[in-house]
């Protein structure tokens, strides 16, 4: 464990979204939070927004203990340029990096919020991020379900509990993952549409305090958490089509068939007598 753990000073960044959120926490205690819609410019404005929150707290970069970042999922740009800044400071200062989930992050948001909660957030083409957890009678955040990417009704068929759902994604999408639900769209309740169901550094630097006391520092090989299917597999889906491996695999069955169920002979290999 890390000397001082409960009085550390820690600059927390959450990037994963356009909303842009930097905070400086010493141990629970917020001294200042800097928010601002980014729109795509997280570049140019996030270390102008770490400056601000600085000079809000009264204090300089290098009086703090810790760094923590959101590692994702979320915007791919945001990400990167909140993962980079931070690496740069690390290397630059020698502080210790702690990286956080956003979707866990989120989740701290809901403290407070008994049974099981469900982060959302949108993602692209139609689909969202989601993941589940329940806070555990020592105030520890427990993972029901890891980060998961999908289609709404995806999360829908996941569903079998109560649980309470919030984020840009679920007031997106809350009525399609209802009428999948059917009968069932009971379990749902939501959220009340507050400033604590989107991202906040706060809540980052919040879960990262646990993390500190852990000693779950990153090392040399921190990258963001993308949770993203590849390109070529969405467009395949969009355009209803299959890969070109499994289009192979659907010949040769069928050649396997046509032949009375014996294999195609690869006349290549065939030697001569």
């Amino acid at each position: 464990m890390l000397k001082g753990v409960r009085a550390m000073k820690i600059l927390a960044v959450d990037t994963a979204t356009s909303c842009q959120s930097v905070a400086i926490l010493e141990g629970k205690s917020v001294l200042a939070h800097v928010e601002q819609d980014a729109q795509g410019s997280h570049a140019k404005w996030l270390v102008l927004s770490i400056d601000a929150a600085l000079q809000a707290a009264g204090l300089r970069l290098h009086e703090m203990n810790g760094l923590a970042i959101s590692i994702g999922p979320g915007s791919f740009t945001g990400l990167r340029v909140g993962l980079a800044t931070l690496l740069g400071f690390r290397t630059a200062l020698g502080m210790p990096l702690v990286a956080v989930p956003t979707l866990e992050a989120m989740a701290w948001n809901m403290r407070t919020t008994e049974g099981t909660v469900c982060p959302i957030l949108r993602s692209r083409k139609h689909e969202i991020y989601w993941a589940m957890y329940q806070w555990v009678s020592d105030h520890r955040l427990h993972r029901l379900v890891s980060e998961q990417i999908g289609a709404p009704e995806s999360l829908a068929r996941s569903i079998d509990a109560p649980l309470t759902a919030f984020g840009d994604g679920w007031v997106a999408n809350a009525q399609e993952i209802r009428d999948c639900l059917g009968s069932r769209a009971t379990l749902i309740r939501e959220a009340a549409p507050t400033t604590a169901t989107r991202p906040l550094a706060i809540s980052v630097g919040l879960a990262a305090g646990q993390r500190f006391a852990s000693g779950q520092i990153e090392g040399v090989g921190v990258a963001p958490l993308y949770v993203q299917r590849s390109e070529a597999e969405m467009k395949y889906e969009e355009r209803g089509r299959i890969s070109p491996g499994e289009r192979l695999k659907q010949r040769v069955a069928k050649r396997t068939q046509r032949k009375g169920g014996r294999p195609p002979v690869d006349r290549k290999r065939q030697g001569t007598a």
